[in-house]
């Protein structure tokens, strides 16, 4: 079995504002392996981005509170931040959201970089650019665009040179924030596979891609984590969760999609009434309860991590009876 790259305990970063604490991350555990490729979805504010912020770059009102997250060994909530910048772009590294905010508009790329890997002490000359213009190549960049500002490139042109950029030196972990997110649907495929094809290489060692759009988890990731208000819901095999889901908010994602081959008057799809709680403040029990038809009294205590398999766990008090009442009743998903 590989070995763990990454290894989250009760990770806890909430947002320390006037009112109190938004506890945007509050108790999330699960490991990566390396060389995998783990996806992770939810609703906007379930704490996706809150998770990459947390484990690269924790800027106020962020607060680190407590937790664990180990990287090769190293618990790197516990660095200082002279040790930590040491990890950063080597060991860890982030593809962000927005590539254009990334870029100093006032620099060529070339000079941006140049200042960039000078901060890890790498001497940016002609045999370092080398190696730039060859994995510019493996994305369909001319070489001649590391002498264009970014207000010259594309949105696809931006989100491809900033992945290069992130992954320079050779990380063991990237995480990939939202990169598809403002990008059209051929270039969405293209970014997305083109981490696979970084990780393929060894470019790259283990991956997070953190997205809404389960689509395009399904044909990259091998696990996927869902995660709703900041808690974790459940994790598994990608078949598993897409054909298999245990808890009722994966279920009720998974039924929200659109199915290849079936029409609309045939199985009209399903949106999942409410919105998500306020994290300010919140107290204990099932934060999904307020949108769960399955929901008891019992659901206002906070569920515990429950496993299924060695690899499969949900984090619901009633997910087998749940599962079994979907399954007897014909509306387990069939994954098409």
């Amino acid at each position: 079995m590989a070995e763990n790259v990454l290894e989250i305990k009760d990770l806890k970063a909430y947002y320390k504002i006037l009112k109190g604490d938004v506890k945007a991350l509050d108790g999330v555990t699960f490991n990566l392996k390396r060389g995998e490729i783990l996806g992770i979805a939810g609703e906007s504010g379930c704490g996706k981005s809150t998770l990459a912020s947390t484990l690269i770059l924790r800027k106020p009102p962020l607060k680190y509170i407590s937790g664990e997250a180990k990287l090769l060994g190293t618990d790197i909530m516990k660095l200082s931040e002279k040790k930590f910048k040491k990890f950063r772009l080597k060991n860890i590294s982030i593809i962000p959201q927005y590539a254009l905010d990334a870029f100093s508009p006032t620099k060529k790329i070339k000079i941006f970089i140049a200042d960039l890997v000078r901060e890890h002490g790498i001497r940016p000359n002609r045999k370092f650019f080398k190696k730039v213009e060859e994995r510019l190549e493996m994305i369909n960049l001319d070489p001649s665009a590391l002498d264009r500002y970014s207000i010259e490139l594309s949105g696809g042109m931006k989100q491809r040179m900033i992945m290069i950029i992130s992954t320079i030196l050779d990380p063991d972990f990237i995480i990939a924030d939202e990169i598809t997110s403002a990008l059209d649907v051929s270039s969405q495929r293209f970014v997305a596979n083109m981490l696979v094809k970084l990780r393929d290489e060894r470019i790259t060692g283990s991956a997070i891609f953190i997205t809404h759009d389960l689509s395009i988890l399904y044909q990259i990731a091998e696990r996927i984590m869902i995660m709703y208000a900041g808690h974790f819901a459940e994790i598994g095999p990608t078949d598993e969760i897409v054909s298999n889901p245990r808890h009722p908010y994966t279920q009720a994602l998974i039924a929200s999609l659109p199915r290849v081959g079936i029409q609309y008057k045939e199985n009209r799809l399903s949106g999942i009434k409410g919105t998500p709680p306020h994290l300010l403040n919140i107290g204990e029990g099932c934060r999904f309860r307020f949108r769960c038809p399955y929901q008891t009294s019992k659901c206002e205590e906070t569920p515990q991590r429950e496993k299924i398999t060695d690899i499969h766990f949900v984090s619901c008090w009633h997910w087998k009876d749940i599962f079994n009442e979907t399954k007897n009743s014909g509306g387990e998903q069939d994954g098409e």
